[in-house]
């Protein structure tokens, strides 16, 4: 059969198979998202999922400039400020992390226990700031 009632092959082109089989699944969900992000670059939504995106792909830079991004937003996002502290942890600025997760906290971060375990912010867990964050001695 041919024209407009033909059925769908459900297989997809040898060109877009090859296309999906160099991209792992995380690339394209970056790719996909910063796509999103170029058509709407103050979604809220698209901002936080692509800044957890492209730090599971160990991007903490870029991680880093889109929690920023999300702060500017929302300066008053208890959340985005702690995303923002993880971010910066994981990036090496360790005394711009503590400052970032105590504002995190005066805006009602109340998730300690969280943030005591919270891999991210390995980097931080000798700091003696970080132990007073905590009221650690």
């Amino acid at each position: 059969m041919t024209g407009a009632n033909a059925p769908q092959d459900s297989k997809a082109s040898p060109r877009s198979r090859r296309w999906f089989g160099r991209m792992s699944q995380l690339d394209f969900d970056i790719e996909f998202f910063e796509h999103l992000l170029s058509r709407n670059e103050t979604s809220l939504e698209v901002l936080r999922i692509l800044a957890e995106l492209v730090s599971k792909k160990g991007q903490v830079k870029r991680a880093v400039d889109l929690d920023r991004r999300l702060v500017s937003l929302q300066p008053e996002d208890p959340l985005a400020r702690y995303n923002l502290g993880c971010s910066l942890a994981r990036a090496g600025h360790q005394q711009e992390a503590i400052d970032t997760l105590s504002r995190a906290i005066l805006l009602g971060y109340d998730d300690l226990g969280h943030l005591e375990v919270d891999p991210d912010l390995d980097s931080l867990r000798d700091h003696p700031a970080f132990r007073d964050l905590l009221g650690q001695d």
